[in-house]
């Protein structure tokens, strides 16, 4: 085996996915220097599709390009939806196409990593005493 091992330079994909949008964001190990960014809405032109999986692959896509233009060829994933105390705690349908997408495009994949906000019951939930009439 002559093939020299290659040095992984690690990154962290941060993937926000809401019902209305999906958000890679990939950063160096630290979080604190981007290395690429890319939405939904960057790839598609309707509203209605931003967070569709569609949109999610091409975008991870986008951005996995820059981030191995960067150097970065092994990424760990945080996976984020809206949650907290009014949005839902289960993440888009832009997640899992978003994670494939990377995998495809030749970055090594680590840890995936669930970091939904959880509330601790902190303020009171919007919609007043009776809850939300529809």
């Amino acid at each position: 085996m002559n093939e020299e091992k290659r040095k992984d330079i690690w990154g962290i994909a941060h993937i926000y996915a809401s019902y209305n949008n999906t958000i890679i964001h990939i950063t160096d190990i630290t979080g604190s220097e981007t290395l690429a960014l890319s939405s939904g809405g960057q790839v598609v032109k309707a509203d209605r599709l931003e967070s569709s999986p569609t949109a999610a692959m091409m975008a991870a896509k986008k951005a996995a390009e820059l981030a191995l233009e960067k150097g970065c060829n092994a990424i760990h994933v945080k996976v984020k939806a809206p949650g907290g105390h009014n949005g839902p705690a289960n993440p888009g349908p832009g997640a899992q196409a978003a994670i494939r997408a990377l995998a495809r495009m030749g970055l090594k994949i680590g840890i995936i990593d669930d970091v939904t906000p959880i509330p601790h019951d902190g303020c009171r939930k919007k919609g007043g005493k009776r809850g939300r009439r529809v």
